[in-house]
């Protein structure tokens, strides 16, 4: 069955009685919303609206009176927990990496959840496809493990189901929400109070100005690299980035496609041609369909 310990993830507590009120002031989901021992799926954005980091945040009451634990790409965790430091100012918060102690695991398919008192375990906040998320405390459970394959059977999982991942299909501090497609996958809640970033989120769901995305491809040959530029003709439309037998995720200039899609041009990741496919979720025009981007 399969089930895979994410050692790519790190972990982060915050605690202490202002602690949803404090995140629900910075993040793009509504914490309002996030149930109890649920998930919420979201971002912590510049004040230009470019992503620092995405993640998934659990409801740890059970554990901690008012705490949260952010699953967090393991590369961000020491910039957010110094982030998360200089804006709690005067909150009633205490920020901590937990990741020495806790860990996190997924399961998908008929995978049975793990139980435990010590456990917090939610659907995938993104897409039920995803199965559950899981924190575990580390030993008992974790000392079971999974083979190490079963990560990569789950980055499988999630490239099969069209979901980006920050740090691997879209770029820290350089892709705005809608890019990431964190609007189609339930990350941005565009009725909640004032957040980091916003405004500038706020006007690109306004206005439709998303021409890039991360969208799925299925490579007609050798699968191309991780980050390998693709182009239409000597034009360069986006890049690939996770990468899992035949298939992959690349972001790409939607505009760019659909002119190449009507023009009967291939587009290239490299030598290899690559085909969009649109991911069930998707609710945004894509290249090839009545509507779609142009520039």
């Amino acid at each position: 069955m399969p089930l895979a310990h994410l050692a790519d993830r790190a972990l982060l507590k915050v605690s202490g009685p202002e602690a949803r009120s404090f995140l629900d002031r910075l993040v793009t989901c509504d914490l309002d919303r996030l149930p109890p021992a649920g998930a919420r799926y979201g971002g912590l954005l510049t004040p230009q609206g470019k992503i620092i980091a995405d993640f998934v945040l659990f409801d740890a009451s059970a554990l901690e009176d008012g705490a949260i634990f952010a699953d967090v790409p393991a590369s961000c965790a020491q910039d957010l927990v110094k982030r998360l430091t200089l804006y709690k100012l005067r909150a009633q918060v205490a920020v901590a990496d937990v990741t020495a102690s806790h860990a996190v695991l997924a399961g998908w398919g008929e995978t049975a959840e793990p139980t435990g008192e010590r456990h917090l375990v939610a659907r995938d906040p993104r897409l039920d496809a995803l199965g559950w998320r899981a924190v575990v405390e580390r030993g008992g459970l974790m000392d079971s493990g999974s083979p190490a394959e079963d990560e990569a059977a789950y980055h499988a999982q999630r490239i099969a189901c069209g979901v980006p991942e920050g740090g691997r299909d879209f770029p820290f501090n350089d892709a705005f929400p809608h890019e990431a497609d964190m609007d189609q996958l339930g990350g941005v809640d565009f009725d909640k109070g004032c957040y980091v970033g916003q405004e500038v989120v706020s006007r690109m769901q306004h206005r439709g100005t998303a021409r890039t995305r991360v969208v799925p491809v299925v490579f007609d040959g050798e699968p191309a690299s991780p980050q390998q530029e693709v182009t239409v003709g000597d034009r360069p439309v986006g890049r690939v980035g996770s990468v899992a037998g035949g298939r992959g995720l690349a972001m790409l200039r939607l505009d760019r496609a659909a002119e190449a899609f009507a023009a009967g041009q291939p587009i290239m990741a490299g030598t290899v041609p690559i085909r969009l496919e649109k991911p069930a979720w998707a609710r945004f025009p894509f290249p090839g369909e009545a509507g779609s981007p142009s520039a």
